[in-house]
């Protein structure tokens, strides 16, 4: 028996990496929250926008991915709604202009805090998602999905959430989006560590493909130990409080997502896996949401 329409487009939306659209949102409030300029109503609407964004960017991948022959019958992670025939492509390709549309209006909202410019930024981010696995020259089809997971989930998500706020941008601001993007670009190691072998088939040339699972690992190993290196100075940057450090307890966590990178080539293992790597970023952004406000006595 088929699942609940719902069900399916809940899949579809691929809730494991939505916490690639809510974490910049907080880390950029709490930085407001610290300095004295949080807007409920404009974080609510960057909330809104970013997970629209990444709700578009999953169905385009959904669609271009089974258009294109990188989704097939061979592939070992969750099964993508399209390819399994529980949603017609046409239906899914509507779904995903309907979402980003959606993305836009919300978006343009923030022109009342952020000023015109928003627009082209919401714009460029959209254009992004779509072209990640669609259009003449696919971002993630040449080993550029993690420079566009990093610079629209970390620096531009995270930039955006603080300056429609506040008004400003600073290297405080930097520090911490880099380490969000550096955790967020981790779910898409993970991923494609997974799916080498079918993205390979596909002429889908992500940078596991093209260098090999030791790059990857080394990778993943690397932006988990810059996103936490970061911490330091970011404290340093903003004003020498101890409790910009509160991420830094997910340390073990971390190792323990190295390990089993390393250790498990099992795809159910590598499955959970890329659930717990979205959950150690909702978490880091949680504490350094909290670390931000908490004040030094």
């Amino acid at each position: 028996m088929s699942a609940p329409t719902w069900k399916i487009w809940i899949q579809a939306a691929r809730p494991r990496t939505l916490p690639a659209a809510v974490a910049p949102v907080l880390v950029g409030s709490g930085l407001a929250w610290k300095d004295g300029h949080f807007d409920a109503r404009a974080g609510g609407l960057c909330l809104g926008f970013g997970l629209l964004v990444q709700i578009g960017t999953n169905f385009a991948n959904d669609y271009y991915d089974f258009i294109k022959g990188a989704d097939t019958a061979a592939r070992v992670g969750p099964r993508r709604a399209v390819a399994a025939g529980l949603v017609s492509p046409s239906a899914m390709h509507a779904a995903m202009w309907g979402v980003f549309v959606a993305a836009f209006v919300c978006g343009f909202g923030l022109v009342a805090w952020g000023g015109p410019w928003l627009i082209a930024v919401g714009l460029a981010s959209i254009v992004c998602g779509l072209a990640y696995t669609g259009g003449p020259w696919p971002l993630g089809y040449h080993g550029l999905g993690d420079v566009f997971v990093f610079v629209f989930f970390g620096l531009v998500a995270v930039g955006a959430t603080y300056f429609v706020q506040t008004g400003r941008l600073g290297p405080d601001v930097v520090l911490a989006a880099a380490a969000v993007g550096l955790l967020t670009t981790n779910i898409l190691v993970v991923n494609n560590y997974r799916d080498v072998e079918t993205d390979a088939a596909a002429g889908k040339r992500t940078l596991v493909v093209r260098f090999g699972r030791g790059f990857a690992r080394a990778q993943f190993d690397l932006s988990l130990a810059l996103a936490l290196v970061i911490l330091p100075a970011l404290m340093a940057v903003r004003d020498g409080c101890v409790w910009r450090l509160l991420p830094l307890l997910l340390v073990p966590l971390a190792w323990s997502h190295s390990r089993r990178l390393r250790e498990r080539t099992e795809p159910a293992e590598q499955i959970r896996l890329l659930g717990d790597t979205g959950k150690l970023l909702a978490l880091f952004a949680v504490l350094l949401a909290v670390g931000l406000m908490l004040r030094c006595s």
